[in-house]
């Protein structure tokens, strides 16, 4: 446990960051989740609509730094692919 008053702070700010980080990304994996599924049923509207949608995520996780942004372009070329695969 620490004892350095600026160390108890870190670890407070640590906590908050990790909280909101796990948010982002559990966010992240349902909507890439959602974006699959309706790729796979066969609905080309709502899988356009629904990546449109998780590309912006994506994008606003790579703002808040909790992705590199080479790993968000990566998640979204994949998506991209496969929306357009089914679509074809």
């Amino acid at each position: 446990m620490a004892n350095i008053k600026s160390q108890k702070k870190r670890n407070r700010q640590t906590e908050k960051r990790y909280a909101r980080n796990k948010a982002i990304r559990s966010e992240l994996k349902t909507r890439e989740k959602n974006v699959m599924a309706a790729a796979e049923a066969g609905n080309t509207e709502e899988a356009e609509e629904l990546l449109r949608i998780a590309q912006k995520q994506i994008d606003q996780a790579v703002t808040k730094g909790v992705l590199h942004a080479k790993t968000a372009a990566r998640r979204k070329s994949r998506l991209t692919r496969r929306v357009h695969s089914v679509s074809v």
